[in-house]
């Protein structure tokens, strides 16, 4: 299992059907505290890297959830829309956002990933 990191704090967990899990990092959910609610995109959609594909709201804060990849919205997370914490709880598992089928997989190559991602968050 390939897992990869953006410098906006997304994580992908390719699969090998061509479609990627996306969700938040650790650092990210640490960052905001607890999470209360979140919007999620349409199942369908398509989305280019960097452009907001969710919004994730804490106590503290809100923050748009980029699209790490070009692809189309396969799923999304309904246990997550009904119970936020989950973002908090396990955000490297349960409290993923959405899956992905990936359209152009050589994007994949220009994130990050896990030891570069903690060097990332070390200088943060």
């Amino acid at each position: 299992m390939t897992i990869k990191y953006t410098p906006d704090h997304e994580w992908l967990q390719i699969e090998a059907d061509g479609t990627a899990i996306v969700g938040i990092t650790v650092h990210a959910q640490d960052a905001l505290g607890d999470v209360v609610y979140v919007d999620l995109p349409a199942v369908g959609t398509s989305f280019k890297p960097q452009e907001v594909a969710g919004v994730v709201e804490s106590v503290k804060a809100a923050a748009d959830v980029y699209m790490p990849v070009t692809g189309e919205i396969t799923e999304v997370n309904e246990a997550l829309r009904d119970d936020p914490s989950l973002a908090n709880t396990d955000p490297l598992g349960a409290g993923w956002f959405f899956k992905v089928k990936l359209s152009n997989p050589s994007e994949l190559d220009a994130l990050m990933d896990k030891t570069a991602y903690d060097d990332l968050v070390k200088t943060a």
